[in-house]
């Protein structure tokens, strides 16, 4: 592979040669940015809920210089305003130089459950974190919902067995892709991190678990999303029927599903999903998983990759938030919400166990931190455990527990607030962290800095954190992620030790995207 100037005319554009054909790019701050390439072909028509399938190559040059399109989804908080379609297998790359530098390379994968997101998301701009650890940074979009995750069965023949996998294995074309084109834009292939927030951390825990993705990275960041089971294989069907019946389609003619137009489907898909309690994700196929990932134990086949996974100290101060009243509770409400989340006789002593950590803790903000316990936190202390218990290599677990500002502190340290910390993005998500400050800065610079010497070497230790000791269930060592950050062993041992009574939330209850 080769990489040329355009035009000696305009300085701003870079082209790059990939196995597929040479790509347009742009010079911009500082990095060579490329947008909306794609790594696998249109997934309309007769490629819906088909494995992703090669790109045609072409001759010339093609430019990639604007993000491509997402996967069809509603529009909302979590959707880029530009175009939807189903040829949405895109991937970008922000790169310090399309040289033969061989830089670690950081292959993100957006939020948004398995229903919906996109890479285009301004927090998640690759290029400060480019320049500050000389790293080549990727990003893409994929098939979600519905389209990544319909399971059909061998109801339509073996080219679409995978379907209620194929959202997952176009990662895994990604993953393809970089090994095959990333030495063009000056990464290393053979050292490839991925890391994900949200729906997108449970998407790198499934590339540890699945077979697929073997040898095709070196390590991953688990960012609030430790997915512990997928879909079970009787659950799938129910869900795929319930569609049909939406589109009022016989089982017998499941084939016209293909031809449902795009603007139906993606709307119709939401009442199935709401009507059975379920939703278009992952699941046991015996195909791409033959086994849960990470229950009963941690899968053997990446157990010499080692791990970083961890959540905030609220995340679901974001999901419930929205729920009226949710930051005015009194006692009476807060005991009567929890009620929920836990068992009716549990709830008192759920109640004194973490006011008891947080003596100063108002009955909301104990509402968020017991339910984020009880999903977010147990799931991902479930799954450092599980690989600890395997004989895993180094897993290490963090939290991030600063109290962001922003609308008065009411959120505490809510889902997504490690994303500008992450990016070193800050001031493109002050609606999260507030104004840029001193604390900011501070816990930009550890969190960022961790995660690329994570990425360099497979150790997240560096200059801007307390030594960070691997995970263990003993001292149980957790990296606290605050203004400035320490090391804490087993921190709040009373609130985990009250939740291991329970099992994971995925053994039965839907858990808060």
């Amino acid at each position: 592979m080769s990489t040329e100037r355009v035009s000696e005319a305009d300085q701003d554009l870079v082209v790059v040669e990939t196995a597929q054909g040479k790509v347009r790019g742009r010079r911009a701050s500082g990095v060579r940015v490329f947008k909306g390439m794609r790594y696998g072909a249109d997934t309309s028509g007769a490629n819906r809920f088909r494995p992703p399938q090669p790109v045609a190559p072409w001759t010339g040059v093609q430019d990639a210089l604007g993000f491509g399109d997402q996967c069809p989804q509603m529009r909302g908080m979590l959707a880029d305003k530009g175009p939807m379609s189903e040829d949405c297998l895109r991937v970008n790359v922000w790169t310090p130089a399309a040289d033969a530098g061989r830089r670690p390379v950081m292959l993100w994968f957006h939020g948004g459950g398995f229903e919906a997101g996109s890479a285009s998301q301004k927090v998640y701009d690759g290029t400060r974190l480019a320049l500050r650890g000389d790293v080549v940074v990727v990003s893409i979009n994929h098939r979600l919902n519905v389209y990544g995750h319909c399971f059909l069965g061998d109801r339509l023949g073996e080219a679409h067995k995978a379907a209620g996998n194929a959202g997952y294995l176009d990662l895994i074309a990604a993953m393809r892709w970089v090994q095959e084109n990333i030495g063009a834009f000056g990464g290393d292939p053979g050292n490839v991190t991925l890391f994900g927030q949200s729906g997108g951390g449970r998407k790198v825990s499934l590339c540890y678990a699945g077979a697929d993705a073997a040898g095709l990275f070196a390590r991953g960041v688990v960012q609030s999303g430790s997915p512990l089971r997928v879909q079970p294989p009787e659950q799938a069907p129910r869900l795929t029927a319930a569609l049909l019946a939406q589109v009022e389609i016989a089982p017998a003619d499941i084939a016209r599903l293909k031809e449902v137009p795009v603007e139906t489907l993606t709307r119709v898909q939401l009442r199935g999903m709401r009507e059975q309690r379920s939703r278009f994700s992952p699941v046991l196929d015996g195909l791409a998983f033959t086994e849960h990932p990470f229950l009963p134990q941690a899968p053997a086949r990446s157990s010499h990759l080692p791990m970083m996974v961890g959540t905030t100290r609220t995340e679901l101060s974001n999901q419930l938030g929205y729920e009226e009243g949710a930051f005015t509770l009194d006692e009476a409400e807060l005991r009567r919400r929890l009620a929920r989340y836990v068992p009716a006789e549990d709830v008192e002593t759920a109640i004194a166990t973490f006011g008891a950590s947080h003596p100063e803790a108002t009955a909301s903000e104990l509402y968020f931190t017991i339910t984020s316990a009880r999903g977010y936190v147990r799931d991902a202390t479930l799954m450092a455990e599980q690989r600890v218990l395997s004989g895993a290599a180094p897993t290490y677990l963090y939290q991030l527990t600063w109290r962001s500002p922003a609308d008065d502190g009411k959120y505490i340290s809510q889902h997504t607030l490690d994303l500008p910390f992450v990016f070193d993005n800050v001031e493109a998500a002050r609606h999260l962290t507030g104004p840029e400050s001193d604390e900011t800065r501070t816990l930009a610079e550890a969190m960022s800095e961790t995660w690329l010497s994570f990425a360099r070497t497979g150790d997240p230790n560096n200059a801007a954190i307390p030594p960070w000791r691997p995970y263990d269930l003993d001292t149980r060592s957790t990296l606290l992620f605050d203004a400035p950050p320490r090391l804490a062993d087993d921190p709040w041992a009373p609130e985990r030790i009250f939740m291991s009574r329970y099992p994971s939330q995925q053994m039965g209850r839907t858990l808060h995207r």
